[in-house]
């Protein structure tokens, strides 16, 4: 783990690379989620570990100008989702699923769990947050994807469901 590092970049005061022992010195949450699928399985009542977004959200400031965040990983993945929905207290950085250590397949060391959105936005692998004043298209987006993936509103590919306007969004109390 001494080579791994998670960056933090964009619109924000100021830029910021952390370890992982340094991430793992912020307060750790369990977190009980359903989750699902773009191919349409879910699996219910999961537990992860790791440190929530918002705890991480406080050791920098974001810029006013900043609405939406890049999520970057390992093998050039990236994803996009917006920062308002980063604000729950069920977002986490996750490094423990059921108890145990991420595995490789899984994401180790850590990953991105946002329960309310498709699983393809729970990045594995993640190594940084840009964070951004425009929305852009990650990697899934980019090929066809849903810009947002709204589970419940089955939103898989782009064009098969309504976008939801700003003022609809999970997590909207961000200013």
């Amino acid at each position: 783990m001494s080579k791994w590092d998670f960056r933090i970049f964009g619109e924000v005061e100021k830029a910021a690379v952390f370890s992982f022992d340094e991430l793992m010195k912020l307060p750790q949450t369990t977190v009980r989620c359903d989750i699902h699928c773009v191919t349409r399985w879910s699996k219910f009542d999961t537990e992860w570990r790791g440190v929530l977004f918002k705890d991480l959200l406080k050791e920098f400031e974001v810029k006013p100008s900043a609405r939406y965040v890049m999520v970057h990983a390992d093998h050039d993945y990236e994803t996009n989702v917006p920062l308002a929905d980063l604000l729950g207290d069920d977002i986490l950085l996750a490094t423990h699923y059921n108890g145990a250590s991420l595995t490789p397949k899984h994401g180790y060391p850590m990953r991105l769990i946002v329960p309310h959105l498709y699983f393809w936005k729970s990045a594995k692998w993640i190594r940084g947050f840009e964070f951004m004043n425009e929305d852009r298209a990650g990697f899934w987006e980019s090929n066809g994807f849903h810009l947002y993936g709204d589970a419940f509103r089955e939103q898989r590919f782009s064009g098969e469901a309504l976008d939801i306007p700003e003022d609809e969004w999970v997590h909207k109390d961000f200013d």
